[in-house]
């Protein structure tokens, strides 16, 4: 069962979804009537569920993350302003509406997660065959495309091969995705390594404009969304050390925590030492991405 709390009302504005760590709403009137205000909230989700423990500052840390992220990769993107009501200032966009895909597009370029699951069993990720002897952190040979299904709140995401995509939306276009997903996570990998911080692999949400140019939509490259592992202590072999949320992801599967994720309970309240530890390496990965300071 989902624990997603109800959306605050917002003047000007109505809502229209929330997800496990957005509230999307409609703008009504005015300069931006007809697009959407997307707002980042402190909620974090884990293993399907949003759990009833919030991360200190984590919705303005990842609006800021991807709005750095944004202007660094020059890719068109969905974001029109950050001109948004003082109740949610620092921690929302104005952004496009856009016929959005339904595919998570993937990229890997280190062996990991779900990913490593499906190695493990098959040889192969998503249909893509991989080299015998690969372990937990192993850098790919190059990066691979890993789509998943876009599942609904509180459902799991399903890693599908690209022959499942072009089933669903046409060989163009997911042409098009792969190879969009492919070079932002080329760039961006780059970048973060420049920084001292291995981007293993990340997800990436696009739509589609009304003239038909597809965008890069949501949020981008943020712990949320990616794993970043410091590249001073990558070691395959092992689960690396992570500023994401393999914090609490590394808790609850321990025995400290006393949860079964088999079980389809909701998971514990998590302990102050791991809420702040995930909030100090949210922070340490916005700091030694951007080079701002907190």
């Amino acid at each position: 069962m989902l624990n997603i709390p109800e959306a605050p009302a917002i003047d000007g504005t109505t809502h229209l979804h929330s997800g496990k760590v957005r509230d999307l709403y409609g703008i009504d009137a005015g300069e931006f009537a007809g697009h959407l205000l997307m707002v980042a909230s402190d909620r974090i989700s884990a293993y399907d569920f949003v759990l009833s423990s919030t991360i200190p500052d984590k919705g303005e840390i990842l609006t800021r993350m991807s709005l750095w992220w944004f202007d660094e990769l020059g890719a068109d993107h969905h974001v029109v302003s950050t001109d948004v009501p003082e109740s949610v200032k620092g921690r929302a966009v104005i952004c496009e509406s856009l016929e959005m895909f339904p595919v998570e597009c993937v990229a890997r370029g280190y062996l990991t997660g779900s990913g490593l699951r499906e190695y493990a069993d098959s040889g192969e990720v998503c249909g893509i065959a991989l080299p015998a002897g690969l372990e937990d952190g192993s850098r790919l040979p190059e990066p691979i495309f890993t789509p998943a299904t876009k599942a609904e709140v509180g459902d799991h995401d399903e890693n599908v091969s690209f022959d499942a995509v072009v089933a669903a939306i046409g060989a163009e276009d997911a042409a098009a995705l792969r190879d969009q997903t492919l070079d932002i996570y080329g760039r961006a990998e780059a970048i973060a390594r420049d920084r001292g911080i291995i981007l293993a692999d990340t997800k990436f949400e696009f739509g589609r404009r009304e003239n038909g140019l597809i965008v890069l939509a949501d949020e981008v490259l943020t712990p949320d969304s990616s794993r970043f592992w410091p590249a001073d202590e990558w070691q395959p072999g092992r689960p690396q050390p992570s500023y994401d949320k393999d914090v609490i992801r590394n808790w609850l599967t321990s025995p400290a925590s006393g949860w079964d994720r088999t079980s389809g309970e909701q998971p514990p309240v998590l302990p102050d030492e791991v809420v702040e530890l995930t909030r100090s390496k949210y922070i340490e990965a916005y700091e030694r991405l951007t080079g701002n300071t907190w």
